[in-house]
């Protein structure tokens, strides 16, 4: 195969006129971050009201939890999005509807991804959640009773503590799950990180230098955060609880 490689490419001027190619790829980096970043946190706050949803004895309640995990477990990110981007705005009323298109066009399709992965991972991590709750022993709920605690009290300082430590490794699978899948805010047009390689691949002539360099961000920023999630459960970890060493 007769290829040239060229990997002083990321400090030419592109084509476009925007800048060099290694900002532009930096500008994609930078979309990747700010879509994952937002939607983890959101989806981390609904995923544990879900969760705790779910696990109240009330009757109304964990049926409504079953129906959002469900709904939005199931259906694929991908009709998720383009159901929110394309469909929605449709169905709202109409000064909402126009409101929506007079947006900023960047602004409306990173709320938009940010909005469908916040509702995809929060539906997947809620299981996670619920899983924890139920995993902490009934004798701790009771001594939140004993204590004279409220339900939400008990929630608060004593089951949810507990519960958010041991789901740690699961929640940060879920995070890189939610960095991976930012890349499909290429399909309403968002260059996050795979979209911006692709654009420039095709624009610069040399895909394979793009490519790797996308390969190895991801790599880097995956691997960082592994790591520090590992610091952060050994930290976390509660002596004598599952998973803890003796």
């Amino acid at each position: 195969m007769n290829y040239n490689w060229d990997w002083l490419i990321f400090l030419q001027p592109s084509l476009t006129g925007e800048g060099l190619y290694g900002v532009l790829l930096l500008r994609g980096l930078f979309w990747t971050l700010a879509i994952s970043s937002l939607s983890w946190v959101l989806a981390v706050a609904l995923a544990t009201v879900v969760g705790v949803v779910r696990t109240l004895p009330i009757p109304v309640l964990p049926l409504l939890g079953a129906v959002f995990v469900n709904v939005f477990r199931n259906i694929p990110l991908l009709v998720q999005l383009f159901l929110w981007y394309f469909v929605v705005p449709e169905l709202l009323p109409q000064e909402w509807g126009r409101a929506i298109k007079r947006m900023d066009p960047l602004l409306n399709q990173y709320l938009t991804v940010v909005v469908g992965l916040t509702l995809y991972t929060a539906a997947k991590a809620s299981e996670h959640i619920r899983s924890g709750i139920e995993t902490v022993t009934v004798g701790q709920k009771q001594a939140g009773s004993a204590l004279g605690l409220t339900t939400i009290q008990a929630y608060r300082y004593v089951i949810l503590p507990q519960a958010l430590r041991i789901v740690i490794p699961p929640m940060t699978s879920d995070f890189l799950n939610v960095f991976k899948n930012s890349s499909v805010a290429l399909t309403i047009g968002l260059l996050e990180l795979a979209g911006a390689t692709y654009q420039l691949s095709e624009f610069s002539a040399q895909p394979f230098e793009f490519f790797a360099a996308a390969t190895l961000i991801y790599m880097a920023i995956t691997y960082s955060v592994i790591l520090l999630m590992r610091v952060v459960e050994r930290r976390t970890r509660i002596a004598g609880s599952l998973g803890a060493s003796a």
